[in-house]
């Protein structure tokens, strides 16, 4: 079963859940309607084993990208990837501390989704700030003056949803990215270790990752 199939298949079985709650609970008499059990399992399972399947599959052809362009990547615990092809002399970014990059996004099959030659570099807090969870992860093994290449599975990118613009739902997204600068910066007193937003797949997909 191919990897467009499985999107399909997960799309259909969300809606066909939601459709057979909204329409259990709404059938009936209004007065004397009994209670509505609605078993999640049979629901959950399926999506469940696609959403596995899914994942190999997705891994698979992050591993085919790898060896098509023939690098040598570390990969994390969470299967975020990176490789650093030209290092810098810099300082290593950790918590809090504000990072600046220079970047191209595609994704899988080359095509280009956003770059900072269009919108400028980007600025953002570690661990703090919304954007990719895999990005927060990635970020931290990378030192200023860095250029690298970073891949970020659906699960750690834009999940389920996607972005609601140029990146599709459950699509993987490689990053090459140089680091401008790390900013370091001293945390206040009671000042929160991590607070960025949940990324569309925590908040959509991690009951099925």
């Amino acid at each position: 079963m191919n990897f467009r199939f499985q999107k399909r298949q997960m799309k259909k079985f969300l809606h066909t859940g939601l459709f057979a709650i909204c329409l259990l609970t709404a059938c009936g008499p209004k007065k004397e309607q009994e209670p509505v059990v609605v078993n999640m399992d049979k629901i959950k399972d399926p999506l469940m084993e696609i959403n596995k399947q899914m994942s190999r599959e997705e891994k698979e052809a992050i591993d085919a990208w790898v060896k098509r362009n023939k690098l040598e990547m570390v990969e994390t615990g969470t299967g975020v990837r990176y490789h650093v092809y030209e290092e810098g002399k810099g300082i290593s970014a950790e918590t809090h501390d504000v990072v600046v990059l220079d970047f191209e996004v595609k994704l899988l099959d080359g095509t280009l989704c956003y770059s900072s030659k269009e919108t400028g570099p980007e600025e953002f807090t570690v661990d703090y700030d919304n954007v990719e969870s895999g990005m927060h992860e990635a970020i931290k093994y990378l030192h200023e003056g860095d250029k690298a290449i970073v891949i970020i599975p659906s699960h750690r990118a834009f999940g389920l949803a996607g972005d609601d613009d140029k990146i599709p739902p459950m699509s993987t997204v490689v990053y090459n990215l140089t680091v401008l600068k790390v900013i370091k910066h001293k945390p206040k007193k009671n000042e929160p270790e991590t607070s960025y937003l949940l990324s569309p797949a925590e908040l959509y997909g991690a009951a099925f990752v």
